[in-house]
């Protein structure tokens, strides 16, 4: 690669949750919804799409705006606009389909272009054979449809997978209760439309896990489906919704049996307690250049509507099954980072308070948190994010960095704090530096020797002291 990559891979401005990567040609391309900086809504931005060069996946090209909410003919009748998250497969004809969602309609509405990343134009819904609208039947057996996911088999047939199952209804969902009954898979016509019957329901709900290994990590939301080595990965969020898990099966209708977690924002299941605030994530893996790779996305800013696109290498077992793939700020970058330069503090793989972290709803947490934020508006290309709110017992960690002869680090911040910045070669680690941090208005840069020894190694920074800052970045020297 011509550069590093950190996690989140895209600029900093940009918060593109629900990623689905998709590799055409000689590029990946990410698709997600589009989430607003401060937002109080999800998915309230147009879809725009990146994509990089399957040889260099530190070259992220901003490929523009793909679909408007406007560019959708039908008028919204719910009182949320938002375009959550979508799909996109390439058809038999050669034509990239765009699968989306809007508003809590209940349909999923198709766009088609004749490039990955062009402007797509309006096909139409996804119907039944008789014209009927999927999602539209006024019963129980009519599954609600969200979060389509598209697959394209070696054999040219294309597969859709919508569906939800929460615990329990909420404010976004009691509308729609009866159909909450979870996840579908169809195959769809020529025409990318019309299904083809029957339905197939797929993974286990709340209400249907009992006994079943998917018991404690039952399906909600975010349809994915993978095929590796001529097996069928069903991918979703977990009820738990912090959490990546996915089932495992020989056709891409199922039966798929549960196999484990991929991924937790938080680190749960490598922790026994989250290492980072949680909140829902939706995302897939992606074979590329002979590697997996689990795209996720985090949450910031104290709430659930302002999340960012991450990604981390994942390993495939022998027997086809994953390991649980761990958060770190160098996810796409092929290996450690260099203890070089200067690192921006919103790369921290870990974030939590002296009391541990929360679940991001839809109440921003008061007292103690620190917590991802920026200056600037939404999309401002120059506006700068940060970590705020550090203060006593506040602690941000980062993986992996590989250390040669390193002699002092240095803490950019600035607030009211008084105290130290003592850091840690990991979580329980040892203390590699001791930093006196002092008030200032402005930025400064606080220094002091590091005790390291070389090789690959995290750093945890943890504060003690009095008042609260703000952590910009830190700079080996």
């Amino acid at each position: 690669m011509k550069k590093q990559v950190v996690n989140p891979f895209l600029p900093s401005y940009e918060y593109i949750p629900d990623g689905e990567p998709h590799v055409f040609g000689d590029r990946v391309y990410l698709y997600g919804s589009h989430d607003r900086f401060n937002g109080r809504a999800f998915c309230l931005n147009d879809y725009v799409c990146y994509s990089a060069p399957l040889n260099d996946l530190s070259a992220w090209r901003y490929e523009g705006v793909i679909w408007r909410r406007k560019d959708d003919p039908e008028k919204t009748t719910h009182s949320l606009k938002s375009l959550y998250a979508p799909d996109v497969v390439q058809g038999k004809d050669g034509r990239f389909y765009l699968y989306y969602f809007k508003g809590n309609e209940r349909r999923i509405g198709v766009a088609v272009c004749d490039t990955p990343a062009g402007r797509y134009r309006y096909l139409g819904r996804v119907r039944y054979p008789d014209g009927t609208i999927l999602g539209r039947g006024e019963n129980e057996t009519d599954i609600h449809q969200f979060d389509p996911g598209v697959f394209r088999d070696d054999d040219g047939k294309i597969y859709l997978y919508t569906g939800m199952a929460p615990e329990e209804p909420t404010e976004y969902t009691a509308y729609q209760a009866p159909n909450l009954n979870g996840a579908m898979a169809v195959e769809l016509e020529e025409d990318m439309l019309t299904v083809k019957l029957p339905l197939q329901r797929i993974g286990k709900t709340v209400r249907t896990s009992k006994g079943t290994p998917y018991e404690g990590h039952e399906f909600f939301e975010a349809s994915s489906m993978r095929k590796f080595n001529g097996k069928y990965y069903f991918i979703y969020s977990s009820v738990n919704n912090h959490e990546l898990c996915y089932a495992m099966g020989d056709s891409p209708m199922g039966e798929f049996e549960y196999k484990g977690v991929l991924i937790s924002i938080g680190d749960l299941g490598l922790s026994e307690k989250p290492l980072n605030y949680l909140g829902n994530t939706h995302g897939s893996i992606e074979r590329i250049n002979g590697k997996y790779y689990v795209f996720y996305h985090r949450q910031t800013n104290r709430h659930t509507f302002s999340r960012q696109a991450c990604a981390e290498e994942i390993e495939m077992q022998e027997d086809g099954t994953f390991k649980q793939a761990e958060l770190t700020s160098c996810g796409l970058n092929g290996g450690p980072l260099k203890a070089k330069g200067t690192y921006e503090a919103r790369i921290a793989c870990h974030l939590f308070s002296r009391k541990g972290t929360t679940f991001y709803i839809l109440k921003e947490p008061k007292g103690c948190y620190p917590y991802f934020t920026q200056t600037g508006r939404d999309r401002e290309e120059n506006g700068d994010q940060y970590i705020a709110n550090f203060c006593n017992g506040a602690t941000a960690g980062f993986k992996y960095f590989s250390f040669e002869d390193n002699q002092t680090i240095g803490v950019t911040v600035k607030g009211k704090a008084t105290g130290m910045m003592i850091v840690k070669d990991g979580l329980d680690g040892n203390v590699v530096a001791s930093i006196k941090i002092e008030p200032s208005l402005k930025e400064k840069t606080f220094k002091s020797a590091l005790t390291i020894a070389n090789g690959v190694s995290a750093l945890y920074f943890n504060f003690q002291g009095k008042g609260a800052l703000d952590f910009i970045s830190f700079r080996f020297d």
